[in-house]
């Protein structure tokens, strides 16, 4: 595999192209709690061109799906040699243990990241997957995965002031806390506490601890920091590392139409 300790320092996306349901209903969330950046996908030309946008990506392809061998051949040599994308590192994925194809792959083309035959023990395959990642950098420096949300008008949070609530919008959010703007400065001076926070994701309503941690300008916008107590739950964090790769996946679903 080759070196990514630089290229990776912010974290790589993780693509796994024509995934069994498996994998794309199970293994994808699972490395999403593990704080990886993952992705289900399932065209393989319009990924190449996200890849081009991406070039320090990781792609698991399943040559068992979506085209015959000899074209999983011909896409995957042709996103290695690509000047564009020759810093993405490929690994095959399939369910059946093929000496040949094994050698092929591994030895002739060089994928990077291995030829891994999937199993039934779903936890041996996690680590497998878990252990091909770690060796590859995919995390980088980074150790949380980040939503940047914007202005999303149903991403909000409101937090208890004098007998009421202040509401605002939040811009971008991970398991450590999240930046937001509200509607009307209510002027939260640093390290204020805030036991039950009401944050929105969509259609979910998660309550959480929190302490302002400070404040930036952004143009006209100020930003309020807050980040998440050691006293939030477990469940509260597994529910937005699922919302923020739900949210991902959406936003990558819309690139990639």
């Amino acid at each position: 595999m080759s070196d990514k300790e630089n290229t990776g320092s912010l974290g790589r996306k993780i693509f796994f192209l024509h995934p069994l349901a498996v994998v794309k209903n199970h293994l994808v969330s699972e490395l999403a709690q593990e704080e990886f950046e993952v992705y289900a996908v399932g065209d393989e030309v319009k990924l190449r061109n996200v890849l081009k946008k991406t070039p320090d990506s990781i792609v698991f392809a399943n040559i068992g799906e979506g085209m015959k061998e000899s074209a999983w051949d011909e896409w995957i040599r042709g996103v290695m040699t690509d000047d564009a994308t020759a810093g993405v590192d490929i690994g095959v994925i399939t369910v059946a243990d093929d000496v040949n194809l094994r050698h092929k792959y591994t030895e002739q083309i060089k994928v990077r990241c291995g030829f891994t035959v999937l199993k039934s023990d779903f936890s041996a395959m996690l680590k497998l997957i878990m252990d091909i990642l770690n060796v590859a950098n995919a995390k980088g420096r980074r150790k949380y995965v980040r939503a940047v949300t914007g202005n999303e008008t149903n991403i909000t949070v409101n937090l208890p002031m004098n007998g009421t609530f202040v509401h605002g919008v939040i811009k971008d959010i991970s398991t450590v806390g999240f930046s937001c703007v509200f509607d009307d400065d209510p002027k939260i001076v640093k390290n204020s506490h805030f036991p039950d926070i009401q944050v929105r994701l969509q259609s979910q309503l998660i309550k959480a601890e929190g302490i302002v941690f400070g404040t930036r300008m952004d143009v006209n916008d100020k930003i309020y920091v807050i980040l998440f107590t050691q006293r939030t739950s477990p469940d509260v964090r597994t529910r937005i590392r699922k919302f923020i790769q739900s949210f991902l996946q959406g936003k990558m679903d819309s690139e990639l139409k």
